[in-house]
């Protein structure tokens, strides 16, 4: 292997290996293999988001110590309608009550979720677990040695935060929640199937109950009753 001798060298080569990779990668491996220092790394890495920043489709995030390619969330909308992936707002109330839970309580069993939540939380976990936002971490030293859950690396990337340390306060975080609910309440009420109460009948009544027909059945039904 050839050695990088230039800033401008590494830098493209971190974006090839960044791009092939798809997941995030150490950066400490990153410096070992390819024989930098990890000044050197960083400083080709600032570069980097210096240009794959802003209205840049692309971003360069970090996390764990780990760097990665990622679109740029201001995108998500149009990546959804092309691509369809899962997203934020496609979880349930619920189940981002449980994974605020989750986040700051971990690690944690779900009867102790349940505890808090004082519903039963089995869907809210699975749901989670599916979109690999958590995972099992052990098992509590109590009866039964139940699991007990915390939160993935997906997790940190959907919701840009690099560590967990970094995570922001409890209420900044429901403020994050609300605005998801209500882009989720949004697109429900955007849709073509609504919930019954939220029906409004305004149309004019048609020709054939305007005669008093349907009255006159209502009267008659209340007869046959009594």
């Amino acid at each position: 292997m050839g050695k990088i001798d230039t800033v401008t060298n590494l830098k493209e080569v971190l974006l090839s290996i960044l791009f092939v990779s798809g997941d995030g990668i150490e950066k400490e491996f990153i410096a070992e293999k390819l024989e930098i220092s990890n000044k050197e790394l960083n400083k080709a890495l600032e570069e980097l988001k210096s240009i794959y920043c802003s209205d840049n489709g692309i971003h360069i995030i970090e996390y764990k110590n780990k760097v990665q390619l990622a679109t740029n969330p201001n995108y998500a909308s149009y990546i959804s309608d092309v691509l369809n992936p899962i997203r934020e707002k496609s979880l349930t109330r619920a189940a981002l009550e449980t994974l605020a839970i989750i986040a700051y309580k971990q690690p944690i069993t779900k009867l102790e979720i349940e505890d808090i939540r004082r519903v039963n939380s089995d869907y809210a976990v699975q749901i989670l677990i599916d979109q690999n936002m958590i995972e099992v971490v052990g098992r509590k030293d109590a009866v039964g040695k139940p699991l007990m859950f915390g939160t993935t690396e997906n997790f940190l990337k959907r919701f840009d935060v690099k560590n967990l340390s970094d995570l922001p306060d409890y209420e900044e975080l429901l403020e994050r929640i609300k605005t998801i609910r209500e882009e989720e309440d949004k697109e429900r009420q955007d849709t073509l199937f609504r919930n019954v109460e939220d029906l409004e009948f305004n149309e004019e009544l048609p020709d054939f109950l305007k005669d008093g027909e349907f009255t006159k059945i209502e009267a008659d039904s209340t007869d046959d009753a009594v």
